[in-house]
């Protein structure tokens, strides 16, 4: 059964605005997030992901009534990550709204969390996200980074991939460092190596720039959805029209 391709906006939230940068800095104001997914809810999201990705870098929790704020208006699915330190971290991000929470530093230092989180909550609750970039310092070529994209770890990108399938991630949100921000398209490289190698959902982020990068993310490089920001928040495209596009060039989508 061919499964719909999801296009997912992407809130960076930082002091509790949407904000945008490149390659993880020079961030710059976007928004306000509840005024921001109140327009991607109704333009057709098919999810909304909220990163806090101040929050571990910063040694603090999620911005909770943020989060619940935002889970408020809301009617799809809502993915939240950034802080999670622990079981008790996860259950007040759901107990707030969500529907999934988005583990990265924390699964590479204690990567039992996954097991333990799909456990407890079901694998569809669990995503992964892994920020990877090219160093050639590992067999595939990419490094796993930690901290915000601040903190290389030597662990390869695919290897780690596959470790966190196996250890009960439901799905698994790749961001290429090298184009984050850029809009100069995804890697489609790095994308299409960790989706073709395992067997649950991989979310392409990280250069979406024009309707023809998404595209090519989710069939050259083999991805179940496509995450943006920048296009999104500053009205370049809409949902829609995104959706429309990809109809055209005959990729199943919800409109």
């Amino acid at each position: 059964m061919t499964v719909a391709k999801r296009i997912i906006p992407c809130l960076d939230v930082d002091n509790g605005k949407v904000v945008k940068g490149r390659h993880f800095v020079e961030l710059r104001e976007a928004g306000e997030p509840v005024e921001l997914a109140t327009r991607y809810r109704d333009e057709g999201a098919d999810e909304l992901v909220f990163l806090d990705i101040t929050a571990t870098v910063e040694s603090r929790n999620t911005l909770y009534d943020v989060v619940r704020n935002v889970a408020e208006v809301l009617d799809i699915p809502f993915t939240v990550g950034g802080g999670i330190r622990s079981i008790e971290d996860a259950y007040k991000i759901l107990r707030n709204g969500a529907d999934k929470i988005s583990i990265n530093t924390m699964a590479v230092e204690k990567p039992e969390i996954i097991k333990e989180l799909s456990i407890k909550y079901g694998a569809q609750c669990v995503v992964v996200a892994i920020d990877a970039k090219r160093t050639y310092r590992t067999k595939s070529g990419f490094e796993v980074y930690t901290h915000g994209a601040r903190v290389p770890r030597n662990i390869d990108a695919l290897e780690w991939a596959k470790r966190v399938e196996e250890l009960g991630a439901g799905e698994i949100l790749l961001t290429s460092i090298d184009r984050d921000g850029t809009k100069e398209g995804y890697d489609l490289e790095l994308t299409s190596l960790i989706s073709s190698n395992v067997n649950i959902p991989v979310i392409a982020s990280g250069g979406g720039g024009t309707l023809e990068h998404i595209y090519e993310a989710l069939t050259l490089g083999k991805a179940d959805a496509a995450l943006a920001a920048s296009i999104f928040h500053y009205k370049e495209y809409t949902i829609r029209e995104v959706k429309e596009y990809l109809k055209r060039r005959g990729v199943m989508v919800r409109l």
